[in-house]
């Protein structure tokens, strides 16, 4: 059973690991390979045979290779009756878990009941050269076979043995020892991958009107609207007001596509000719490579395009086809000028625009060393314990990359280490931790699900340039029994900025692109075209080897992250509330002021108060001196770390288990119907009192549009002459002395207060607002 977690169980633990090891002094690989640990592996490179003996009765051989040291062993794929086959394949060995003093690389031949030995060559370890600089190819060498009694027999077999380190040029591609009892076909989910997300583009399409439609039915007026589809996205415009042959519309619509653009544009134009029931009279086809690229809020050129409509016509025994054509307006183009939004803008790693012709030069490098993660918990059961296999996928911009998979560990080590050009500081880099369940390949993992382990987040705004963040982040899940933590993995981060000034100067720059602000798009819009983008992104990734799957590229991606959830609501709450606590507290404080609580600050206010009235020209620089004091003086408690997941903030550690059953609820939902409708009256209770507050401010701010709107006749000719009189009174009166008989009435004492409201509140308060005029 897990002992009970405490507070500081979800906290970020400052770590010290030994980083830099890679390469000796003067190596090329001490500064470009330094963020992770030194793990050093036994390479083996089987390139090919040659002169192999026949081992058949038909005088032919099936040949493949083993390769082995101490209790494991990888093999190559064999081939069918060659005597000179070429493998070209590489094996990588854990320094740290070898058991043997010697390698042994044994030829063998397939055969269906047992493989029969041909040769092979075996090379003491200590003989074995250390490759320094992993970029530099080594040259493999021919070995004569030998026999079990170190004869030697027909055959050649051409080897590349050396020491190495991650950072070899063979390392992504190399069996590893961790892989020895998976089957073959489930070899490519362990590698390590970068992957290259599609290039997204928002398409538009304007549909204006068409001409010359023929309806089947010519005694009523067609009730006309256009449907276009892309892909799985369909979209269609509303009916037609113009109930005519020439229909117009003069509507948007936006689809999101990605290059190559392998799909077409299907635009049919149809009438709706009784409940549920559509009829289409005419299609058209438009491939998206013969669009016009648009990259500001120029109007492109529209255009004409034909629909057509086969009509079979039967007369008597004969079939005759009559063709019509009619014709469709456009204005069909693919925005270049947005960001197409495919993550939750709050944790967005991107916010270039798609046409590289708008894109800026970059403004420094972000680094990350994946290290290791420890005390993973068991996340699937095999053979009958608990087990974990683990692999890490990073995302940041464009690029998406994972780690090999570490097999049955709970302290799994991939120090492995990418890169990333950054255009813009104020974006999140996401990290997230996964079990493999596409090990064991065939039909045993068509239907699994790679399981969450937890996620990070990292922005790079609060990280300070040129150092390096070696840190233990914990990774918690939210799961219907509540909050979990799953483990620790360990990261080590680098921002690099190589433009001190360009950095500088993105901060007064736009966060999106232009178009977003000269063309903006609606939220409900903004909504549905990430979910495609989501989809889309899901369905590439999904199609690479090994692939990304889809629950993992949804989690990183946070596709689900608007969703109701009371825990949600109420952390947002809580999260207003401390963000108006530092108002309260000032109000709190000046309340004490005017009430003489300290009648030596009052007194040092009064002072301060006097010289700022005499000398109006000191207020604005003692203002933002002021603020300056201020954010010298927290400089001393400036966050050490990054952010990281906070159990607290996020309410997830005092959510009811309903809340979370509800939270994990499907969409829609598979509950019983009591519970339901005991959720759905929780849900208007709360409802009930966000309604209330909301309302309460749209009174307050109609009672402040009233003062003018003669809504209250009295009350209005009464702010009126006010406005009058004072007009009259500042016009000849100082302003100086205004000032100062204000303040002075602010800060008088108790002795001259009442506890009633002042007279200008209760004249607000009895303003009239739109709350009578509502059912």
């Amino acid at each position: 059973m897990q002992k009970p977690l405490r507070p500081e169980d979800f906290s970020l633990k400052e770590t010290s690991p030994h980083l830099g090891a890679l390469g000796e002094a003067g190596d090329k690989l001490t500064s470009t390979y330094d963020l992770v640990e030194q793990m050093q592996y036994l390479y083996v490179r089987v390139v090919k045979a040659r002169d192999l003996p026949a081992k058949d009765v038909a005088g032919s051989i099936d040949p493949y290779v083993e390769v082995r040291l101490g209790n494991y062993k990888g093999t190559t794929r064999h081939f069918e009756k060659k005597t000179n086959p070429e493998w070209n394949q590489v094996f990588a060995f854990s320094k740290d878990r070898i058991q043997a003093t010697a390698l042994e690389v044994v030829v063998k031949d397939k055969d269906f009941v047992k493989d029969d030995f041909v040769g092979r060559v075996v090379i003491d370890l200590n003989e074995i050269p250390k490759r320094v600089q992993p970029d530099s190819p080594l040259a493999p060498q021919w070995y004569r076979l030998e026999d079990q009694k170190g004869i030697m027999v027909k055959g050649e077999l051409m080897l590349a043995v050396w020491m190495g380190n991650q950072a070899d040029e063979a390392f992504p591609q190399a069996w590893h020892s961790d892989a020895a009892t998976i089957p073959s076909d489930g070899l490519a989910n362990m590698r390590s991958k970068v992957y290259i997300t599609p290039k997204l583009w928002y398409v538009r399409v304007n549909v204006i009107e068409a001409q010359d439609l023929i309806p089947t039915e010519k005694v009523r007026l067609p009730e006309v609207f256009v449907k276009v589809v892309l892909g799985n996205q369909a979209l269609r415009t509303r009916i037609s007001a113009s109930r005519s042959i020439n229909p117009m519309w003069n509507e948007d619509l936006i689809f999101v596509a990605s290059e190559p653009f392998e799909e077409q544009l299907v635009i049919s134009v149809e009438d709706k000719v009784g409940p549920n029931k559509d009829e289409v009279l005419g299609k058209t086809f438009i491939s998206l490579q013969n669009v016009d690229r648009r990259l500001d809020n120029k109007a492109v050129p529209s255009r004409w395009f034909p629909i057509e409509k086969h009509v079979v016509i039967t007369e008597g025994d004969k079939k005759k086809e009559l063709k019509f054509s009619s014709r469709i307006h456009l204005r069909i183009c693919l925005e270049g000028g947005y960001h197409v939004l495919d993550e939750s803008t709050h944790y967005s790693s991107d916010f270039r625009a798609t046409a590289k012709q708008l894109w800026k030069p970059s403004i420094g490098v972000l680094e990350l060393g994946i290290l290791n993660a420890q005390g993973l918990l068991p996340m699937k059961t095999k053979d009958g314990r608990g087990t974990t296999d683990a692999y890490c996928v990073a995302k940041y911009g464009q690029k998406w990359v994972r780690t090999r998979t570490i097999i049955d560990s709970s302290t799994p080590k991939w120090n492995e280490q990418y890169t990333w050009e950054v255009y813009d500081p104020c974006t999140v880099i996401t990290i997230g931790v996964f079990d493999n369940s596409h090990l064991q390949g065939g039909e045993k993992a068509a239907g699994a699900r790679d399981a969450r382990i937890g996620k990070v987040r990292i922005r790079l705004s609060t990280l300070e340039t040129d150092k390096v963040y070696t840190h233990s982040y914990p990774l918690l899940v939210l799961l219907p029994t509540g909050v979990k933590k799953t483990g620790e993995v360990q990261l080590a981060v680098r921002f690099t900025c190589s433009s001190l000034i360009n950095m500088m100067h993105t901060y007064s720059q736009p966060l999106l692109p232009k178009m977003h602000y000269l063309h903006p798009l609606y939220v409900t819009q903004l909504d549905s075209l990430r979910h495609q983008a989501t989809q889309i992104v899901s369905m590439r990734l999904g199609r690479a080897e090994p692939p990304l799957r889809k629950e993992v590229v949804e989690y990183m991606l946070d596709v689900d992250s608007h969703m109701w959830s009371m825990r949600k609501s109420k952390a947002n709450f809580f999260r207003i509330m401390s963000v108006l606590s530092g108002l309260i507290a000032v109000g709190k404080w000046f309340d004490q002021i005017c009430h003489w609580r300290n009648p030596l600050t009052t007194v040092l206010i009064h002072v301060l108060f006097f010289i700022l009235v005499l000398y109006p020209e000191l207020i604005l620089p003692t203002i933002f001196l002021y603020l300056f004091l201020i954010g010298v003086w927290y400089y001393r408690w400036r966050p050490r770390h990054p952010p990281h997941m906070d159990t607290r903030l996020s309410h997830a550690d005092t959510a009811h288990p309903d809340e979370l059953d509800e939270e994990f609820d499907t969409f829609p939902t598979n509950r019983l119907p009591d519970l339901v409708r005991m959720r759905y009256d929780r849900l208007r209770s709360v409802a009930g009192r966000i309604q209330t507050v909301v309302g309460d401010l749209a009174t307050q701010g109609e009672r402040l549009q009233s003062l003018l709107s003669w809504r209250d006749p009295r009350a209005t000719a009464l702010f009126a002459s006010f406005c009058l009189i004072a007009a009259i009174v500042l016009y000849v009166t100082p302003f100086r002395l205004v000032v100062l008989i204000t303040g002075i009435y602010l800060l008088r004492h108790p002795r001259f207060r009442h506890r009633l409201p002042s007279a200008p509140l209760n004249f607000f308060r009895r303003l009239p607002a739109r709350t009578d005029s509502m059912l």
